[in-house]
């Protein structure tokens, strides 16, 4: 029998009262579910259970979505997000009925988009202390009021100093998230591209960078404490010395849509964008 993994977020009432929808619909069409309420897979069951659902239909945001992502992580499950709050771009537009859900999803009708992720790892004294991944940003951040002093290299090569609030390396998934709002470049979904943010820099040069996906970036934290983050979620704490390399991830995800998948109208529902008197053909 063909399986869906339900991952829900469990303080919004719309959520849950829609997955009890969905399941219903789904079952009628053939194909079984299991709700997740953002908890993880039981430990008993792991990644390995996860392996065996065919999609995971995530009911919330593009936050939900972010942390779906990683149940799915190194699984070759599709991500389908249905939005239940404000509109993003990672989720549905239009949210469809239950009905209209499972029978898009029984018919496999709906369009994937394999998105870039990056990796990090965090080495001090020449060794791997930690290590992740990230499907919208790392940020390399003050943990205090003071700035962060960091010394930023691309390939190998030096690029500049900066005292600065952090520093974004976002792939193009994150370029609508975090590194829009310190002013970065938007960039479309197929895109191959990494983007270099530094926030509130205090050098004559700290323009935001678009660089090749296969770039690898490394930063060097001189001030005595920092913080990076993977995809506002995941923390690991820095100190002086420790160097932060970020680079593409071998592994991706993908996320799907029954609707229109281009870019485009995502942008103009997101923001409003005044198209009225659009000659199409």
């Amino acid at each position: 029998m063909r399986s869906a993994l339900l991952v829900i977020h469990p303080t919004r009432p719309e959520a849950v009262a829609f997955a009890k929808e969905l399941i219903l619909a789904l079952r009628s069409v053939g194909i079984s579910s299991t709700t997740n309420y953002l908890g993880g897979l039981p430990e008993s069951e792991g990644m390995s259970a996860a392996r065996d659902f065919e999609i995971a239909i995530v009911l919330g945001g593009d936050g939900t979505i972010l942390r779906a992502a990683e149940l799915v992580l190194g699984t070759a499950i599709p991500i389908l997000g249905i939005n239940l709050g404000n509109v993003g771009f990672l989720a549905e537009i239009n949210r469809p009925s239950a009905d209209e859900l499972a029978a898009a999803i029984a018919a496999k009708d709906y369009r994937g988009e394999s998105r870039l992720l990056l990796s990090h790892e965090v080495r001090r004294n020449g060794e791997v202390i930690a290590s992740g991944w990230a499907l919208n940003e790392f940020t390399i951040e003050r943990s205090h009021s003071q700035m962060v002093a960091v010394f930023v290299q691309i390939d190998d090569r030096p690029l500049s100093r900066w005292g600065c609030d952090g520093v974004i390396c976002a792939t193009p998934t994150g370029s609508t998230a975090y590194a829009f709002s310190a002013g970065g470049p938007v960039l479309w979904p197929e895109v191959e591209a990494i983007v270099v943010l530094p926030l509130a820099a205090h050098a004559l040069f700290s323009r935001p960078m678009v660089i090749s996906p296969a770039s690898t970036v490394v930063i060097d934290i001189e001030s005595p404490e920092a913080m990076v983050t993977a995809d506002g979620m995941r923390k690991i704490p820095l100190q002086a010395g420790d160097r932060v390399f970020v680079s593409k991830s071998p592994h991706r995800v993908e996320i799907l849509h029954v609707e229109s998948a281009v870019f485009t109208d995502r942008l103009v529902a997101k923001f409003r964008l005044p198209i009225e008197g659009w000659r199409s053909e």
